[in-house]
């Protein structure tokens, strides 16, 4: 079924500007001009360092670091400045031995050596909250300075890309478009370490739309499904230290890698690649909430029936509004006639540069006016409702890259709980329309109460899983033990992944208690022969009614049995627990939420 018209599409754009409550262009310029130092400000890479012979050092330097390796106290802050620790001992390795330098001496010195990319993340694998103005006995380590190589071989088969983990995901796909190559899917921000998206199998929104045709060497679950080998520093036990080793995708220890959740260090990667795709993206911000997240069966522009005709699909549904920005993606080898050609990310400049109103707003929020957020709500949806029309991006076309990458460092700072709910693709709508309607009654009944938790987004995707099927070449491709896309052998019907996404301002009050509901609720939903769920390991997840990560239950029981769920003896949970603590027997790489975790 085909529902894009670009007819259509235009008078929908046109309707809704005219209905987002009277913000006017001239308004949402003028805010967007106001926020230029806000949002140079809002970037968290640190901008001091302060060496280990400097008198401003707030810490006693390392105890006999090695030489000829840079090292300097730097701040750590975190994608939601929920984690910040002002001078934690970083250091910069120029090249894989130098890494195997580092963990050695970290290993004998009584230190944990964490890989550290570009911070966007919310889970505190790297460093834990409250660790202490110097981070206790932590080396970052910056792949970010020179573990940035890449190197690209468009003669085998299928294409490879082989890339050290420093780099990012916008200058990886930048390469990779270069050779005319590229991903299906990929997470939304360009600033994203591929190291740091191959430990938390970083995923995208893609299925194979109804007819659609594959392209060989790519695939619709994680980036972490396209690994044909990793290189690893691991323990030696022949010469008793750590060293550099190769696991091609057949090794039975590769599959604890492909998706380790920071219990490893990976300095390189091979990834199989394929032919780069021209997409279009059509927003819609005229379709009602009713209607989108219907229940099963219905009628009419629900999110499944666009699922089917395209593949590629994304709900953000402000607070306390009743039409969620749709964004649709399609494959379109040419250009429609309306659609505007784009030759670079970061297409949606409203969301990276919100006006000062947004802020002063969200201020009172988490101060305690918790009955703006209906007010705030109405805002967002007016921003991108002004914005898509005002910068003529509600109907793109480019490349890839320039369609997948739209999230930047300037946009809003939100926490957020997630969770992929793995069901049988004839069941996307069914597991959307039952959470919608559990949110609505949840917020009515906080709202009755006085209570607003959330005052962000949900946002909703799609993807496919970590099929071993879609890996080229390799007889005896592993899974990825770890991965929350990882198949359920006892449950092949499963080919999908619904995940949900919940954001609210940190520090909103009662958010903490209203996370564990739902997550409690979606445990017990989204089980039996119908479904199940898994965390998704960068956001928020494990809540009690004060804090995430923190239910010892959910960490040390429930988490581990979803992923043991289903999955044969000797390849499950047990076997990558094994596999880590035999490649990391001192546990130089873990942290507290790890140690808990994965002891």
């Amino acid at each position: 079924m085909k529902r894009f018209q670009d007819n259509d599409s235009t008078q929908a754009v046109a309707a809704g500007a005219a209905s987002a409550s009277g913000l006017q262009r001239r308004q949402f310029l003028s805010g967007a001009a106001k926020v230029a130092a806000v949002g140079a400000a809002s970037g968290w890479l640190p901008v001091f360092r302060i060496g280990p012979n400097d008198a401003r050092a707030s810490c006693a330097a390392p105890s006999g670091f090695p030489s000829g390796i840079s090292l300097y106290q730097q701040a750590f802050e975190n994608w939601s400045r929920e984690i910040s620790v002002d001078n934690v001992w970083t250091c910069a390795p120029a090249t894989p031995a130098d890494v195997v330098t580092v963990v050695n001496w970290a290993k004998n010195n009584g230190y944990k050596a964490r890989p550290r990319g570009h911070m966007h993340n919310w889970s505190p694998l790297t460093i834990a909250p409250g660790s202490g103005t110097c981070g206790g006995n932590v080396i970052l380590v910056d792949t970010t300075q020179y573990l940035t190589g890449v190197s690209i071989n468009t003669s085998s088969t299928p294409k490879k890309v082989t890339a050290q983990t420093g780099v990012s995901m916008e200058d990886l796909l930048t390469a990779l478009e270069g050779a005319g190559l590229g991903l299906t899917a990929t997470p939304a921000p360009g600033d994203l370490t591929l190291g740091g998206v191959l430990a938390i199998d970083g995923h995208g929104t893609a299925v194979p739309a109804n007819g659609e045709t594959p392209v060989s060497g790519k695939t619709y679950g994680s980036v972490s499904n396209l690994i044909l080998s990793v290189t690893a520093v691991v323990w030696d036990s022949a010469t008793s230290q750590y060293a550099l080793r190769t696991f091609q995708r057949s090794d039975a220890a590769c599959a604890a890698l492909l998706a380790h959740v920071g219990r490893a260090f990976i300095t390189e990667v091979t990834l199989q690649v394929g032919a780069n795709q021209r997409l279009r993206c059509q927003s819609w911000f005229n379709v009602p909430v009713s209607e989108l997240f219907a229940t099963q069966g219905s009628s009419g522009r629900t999110f499944a029936s666009y699922v089917y005709d395209t593949g590629r699909v994304e709900a953000i549904w402000y607070p306390f509004t009743d039409k969620p920005w749709l964004k649709v993606w399609s494959v379109a080898p040419n250009k429609p006639l309306f659609s505007r050609q784009v030759n670079s990310p970061y297409n949606y400049p409203f969301s990276d540069n919100l006006p000062q109103s947004f802020f002063d707003l969200a201020a009172q929020i988490v101060g305690g006016n918790g009955a703006l957020t209906p007010s705030f709500g109405d805002l967002q949806y007016n921003i991108t409702a002004a914005g898509l029309v005002t910068t003529f991006s509600y109907d793109i076309w480019g490349w890839s890259k320039n369609l997948l990458l739209y999230i930047k460092p300037t946009t809003e700072r939100v926490t957020a709980n997630g969770y992929a709910v793995l069901v049988n693709r004839s069941n996307i709508q069914r597991a959307i329309n039952e959470f919608f309607v559990y949110f609505q009654a949840k917020v009515a009944a906080y709202q009755a109460l006085g209570q607003y938790p959330m005052n962000g987004p949900v946002e909703i995707r799609v993807t496919g899983l970590d099929q071993t099927s879609e890996v080229v070449g390799v007889s005896g491709a592993v899974s990825p033990q770890l991965s929350a896309l990882r198949p359920r052998p006892d449950h092949p019907e499963w080919d999908v992944a619904v995940w949900f996404d919940i954001l609210t301002i940190p520090g909103t009050p009662d958010s903490n208690q209203f996370y564990r509901e739902v997550e409690q609720w979606m445990i017990s939903n989204y089980s039996g022969s119908y479904a199940t769920l898994r965390p998704e390991w960068s956001k928020g997840w494990a809540y009690t009614n004060s804090a995430a990560w923190a239910d010892s239950t959910m960490i040390g029981t429930t988490v581990p049995d979803l992923y043991r769920a289903g999955q044969p003896s000797g390849d499950n949970w047990d076997t990558a627990h094994t596999t880590l603590n035999t490649l990391d027997p001192y546990q130089v790489y873990s942290s507290p939420l790890l140690t808990a975790l994965l002891p």
